[in-house]
């Protein structure tokens, strides 16, 4: 495993353009990359023959002919290096190493064992990610280990409190992850990293602004406006899951009242589903994985046409509705994508729900056609945008775009 990779290691910003845009196309000539990074044809010769020297770029194929002869594609080598992503959730750990096109190559799920204390539960994710490391094409091209994890961060020194883990207050997690495992450490918001992801890995299908939507244990949010996810001064902009929906309604773990959170969360959904059938709700709130299952239960009935489960989903689906509109209102973009594994059975039933409430009550609803969407990537969106943390840090051509 590698001690000593510098995540920055391109260092060149022309370099980093190029490279960025041989990423984003499926195959592109050298003039074209001049045309787009508005490089002279000289230097983007000489990058190109850089970046193909380190084995980062191949030659692969022929342009179509515009008269003369046709000029030569580069694309991406997604084998050139890897990183790991860690999604610390209080329900479970996610961990996968993506190659540098942000394609899953080995995953592994751990139950997070919250209960034990941050110094515990580091060791116990420390020994997870050599574990896996040793599973990967490639364990000496690592590039570093991205870590996404619930809010509020402190992303300048890495330190975190994630108002789910018990007894998690300004924790150097950074530092300590970088220490057990050897590895360059990149920490962001859950809810960042999902909408990085998402936008990595989603290719042209995401190449416009939005806003994301991320369920999991708690709610978040991210925003990608002009082209550069947006996190604001603390790194902690678009927490959606804080915009007050009802401010008389049930107390939320951040100290306010009425918090979209308190409607939305799996916690909230599985207890007011409890409330409504007059079963005790004791059960699940010994534990994350019983809240967990009463949820996922919940959700499968919602499905079926249970009549309560209906009706949760569908007045969490209104709430939802109602912070977007909100967000959208605020930040005029064209798309809120919906993601996070608490989406990943009723995705497409919040998403009908927003779509109507977007298309009746936004501001731009004449302007054009705001789209809702459930996330590309699927469940293991906050993994995968971790570890796409490592390879926008490594050579996407700014720290704050992707």
């Amino acid at each position: 495993m590698r001690t000593s990779t510098n995540l920055l290691w391109l260092g060149d910003l022309n370099q980093s353009r190029v490279l960025d845009a041989v990423r984003r196309a499926e195959g592109i000539s050298r003039v074209d990359l001049a045309a787009q990074t508005g490089l002279t044809a000289q230097t983007v010769s000489n990058i190109v023959r850089r970046l193909l020297e380190d084995g980062l770029i191949l030659e692969d194929g022929r342009a179509t002919s515009r008269g003369g002869k046709p000029a030569t594609l580069l694309r991406l080598d997604p084998g050139a290096y890897y990183a790991v992503g860690m999604h610390i959730d209080p329900a479970s750990t996610t961990l996968v190493v993506t190659d540098l096109a942000g394609r899953v190559v080995v995953r592994a799920r751990r139950r997070t064992p919250s209960s034990q204390g941050p110094e515990r539960v580091i060791a116990a994710l420390s020994r997870s990610v050599h574990a896996l490391v040793a599973r990967a094409p490639a364990p000496d091209r690592i590039l570093g280990l991205g870590v996404a994890v619930p809010g509020p961060i402190d992303r300048g020194d890495g330190v975190v409190t994630p108002p789910h883990l018990p007894g998690w207050r300004s924790v150097p997690l950074r530092e300590a992850l970088a220490e057990r495992t050897g590895l360059p450490v990149v920490i962001d918001n859950d809810a960042t990293a999902a909408t990085i992801g998402e936008r990595w890995a989603g290719g042209g299908e995401r190449s416009e602004d939005m806003a994301f939507v991320y369920v999991g244990t708690g709610v978040g949010g991210g925003l990608v406006l002009d082209g550069r996810v947006y996190r604001g001064g603390t790194s902690n902009a678009a927490e959606i899951g804080h915009v007050t929906v009802d401010p008389r309604g049930p107390w939320c773990p951040c100290g306010d009242r009425g918090c979209l959170e308190t409607y939305v969360s799996p916690h909230a959904v599985a207890s007011e589903a409890a409330r409504l059938r007059g079963d005790d709700a004791a059960d699940f709130e010994r534990g994350q994985a019983r809240t967990v299952a009463a949820y996922r239960k919940v959700c499968r009935e919602a499905r079926t046409g249970d009549p309560v489960a209906s009706r949760v989903i569908e007045t969490a689906g209104e709430r939802l509705g109602e912070a977007a509109v909100t967000l959208l209102n605020l930040m005029d973009v064209p798309m809120v994508v919906l993601g996070g594994w608490g989406m990943s059975q009723v995705g497409d039933l919040y998403a009908r729900k927003l779509a109507r409430a977007v298309a009746e009550r936004t501001i731009a609803r004449s302007a054009r056609r705001l789209r809702v969407e459930p996330s590309l990537i699927g469940e293991d969106v906050g993994a995968i945008g971790a570890a796409t943390l490592v390879l926008h840090a490594a050579y996407s051509p700014s720290v704050g775009g992707v």
